[in-house]
């Protein structure tokens, strides 16, 4: 019997780079295709599989399914659905990753609706594909994509007056943009459950930390300010902030974190507190999962995580020792995703590749090359994480003893007061 405080099928998985959203230069993205996954699907499951990635994340891209208002070409998720089964690898799916469709704009309360529809036909297109509760992330990061279309011009065609400037702010969060996504989420979780109540919801935003410059001692303040937009979409689910929208604790189901390296940097400057460099300053994981454990009380799981280059190894041994000490701490964490699987191009410039994979991508045979420091990482830390219970399949199997914090877990339980 699956513990619901975790429904996935393994601790360990990995995610496929799926944005989908038209970048600074007017060029529409789908980074799903970019390094021949879709044509690949069975060469990459059989992978996966195959390194103890029982979960994969997987986008279906709401600006490439609806083709005009309320058509929707949704063969790319059957076929994902069904070679994933064939493989025995469970999908979380993100409904939209950037992108729009064409005309619809983020600005407008029209996309609300729009997106309930989308979802709704998606959970009608998913529901009979699996035997297991399905598993939606409906709209992905909506703090970064609020804050992208609002404060820079990385997605188009928003923010045109910004193309060619160089600094980008984070003293604003495009909290307007953010409470429509939000509302588009609430609408898009009602939506799916009415077509399949077992449907479970993960909520993956980033987390990070904002640190004063060490001669501006005086940014503090302005600093902890906008560390705390970080939590704005997930009280907004949840209701502990403006419930009028319609948040509620059933709504705010399992938080997905996404940790990368450049996720800390000094206000006001936006230099980042370089991991590579050691920087005193950066706060643990293992601090920021206690962070959200102790605001939300639900369970959590590292959603998206990685490195590029050579850095890859070192940095997930960093992630598995910060992990295992926040589940020491009686923090539950039921999941770590490897992100992305496979290397992909820049989203602004096609020709540079980031090395960020456990899998390169040879060139231009598009061939797939192990990291084998990387993969080495991994096999060590599945000996670590989790502790396997007696009797368990296989590596990747969520331990019970984990969800100590979370036991008769629900989904239903209130959320805790946002500090």
């Amino acid at each position: 019997m699956p513990n619901p405080a975790f429904p996935f099928r393994s601790f360990w998985m990995g995610g496929y780079e799926g944005a989908d959203h038209v970048n600074v230069d007017g060029l529409p993205l789908d980074m799903a295709d970019c390094n021949a996954h879709l044509r690949r699907l069975d060469e990459d499951y059989a992978n996966a599989a195959a390194h103890g990635l029982g979960c994969v994340r997987e986008s279906i891209g709401w600006r490439l399914a609806e083709r005009a208002p309320g058509q929707w070409d949704l063969a790319r998720a059957r076929r994902i659905a069904q070679c994933a089964e064939s493989h025995g690898l469970q999908v979380i799916w993100t409904l939209m990753h950037y992108g729009a469709p064409t005309g619809l704009s983020l600005h407008d309360d029209a996309m609300i609706d729009r997106f309930a529809a989308y979802a709704t036909a998606v959970a009608r297109t998913l529901a009979p594909l699996s035997n297991d509760a399905p598993v939606y992330n409906l709209i992905n990061e909506i703090g970064f994509l609020a804050w992208a279309v609002s404060e820079t011009s990385e997605i188009h065609p928003y923010r045109r007056d910004l193309v060619g400037k160089t600094v980008e702010s984070t003293e604003s969060s495009g909290y307007e943009v953010k409470r429509r996504l939000v509302r588009a989420v609430l609408a898009g979780v009602d939506a799916v459950r009415r077509i399949d109540p077992r449907a479970r919801f993960l909520h993956v935003e980033p987390i990070g930390h904002v640190a004063p410059p060490a001669d501006r001692p005086e940014l503090a303040e302005a600093a902890e300010r906008i560390a705390a937009y970080q939590w704005q979409a997930w009280d907004l689910i949840g209701g502990l902030v403006e419930p009028e929208l319609g948040g509620s604790a059933e709504a705010l189901d399992l938080i997905g974190i996404n940790h990368y390296h450049s996720g800390q940097w000094e206000v006001g400057t936006e230099e980042r507190l370089w991991w590579h460099l050691g920087d005193s300053r950066r706060r643990p994981l293992s601090t920021m999962l206690g962070d959200a454990w102790r605001r939300y009380g639900r369970p959590l799981v590292i959603a998206e995580t990685g490195h590029i280059g050579d850095g890859r190894a070192d940095w997930l041994r960093e992630v598995v020792d910060e992990v295992t000490r926040a589940r020491a701490a009686g923090i539950p964490v039921g999941g770590i995703c490897l992100y992305p699987l496979l290397d992909r191009h820049d989203w602004h410039d096609t020709t540079h590749w980031h090395r960020s994979g456990l899998w390169d991508i040879e060139q231009p045979s598009l061939h797939r090359v192990l990291a084998t420091d990387y993969a080495d990482a991994l096999y060590a830390a599945q000996r670590v994480l989790p502790r396997t219970a007696p009797g368990a399949a296989s590596v990747g199997a969520i331990d019970p003893l984990d969800a100590h914090a979370l036991d008769g877990w629900t989904g239903r339980q209130p959320l805790r007061q946002a500090a």
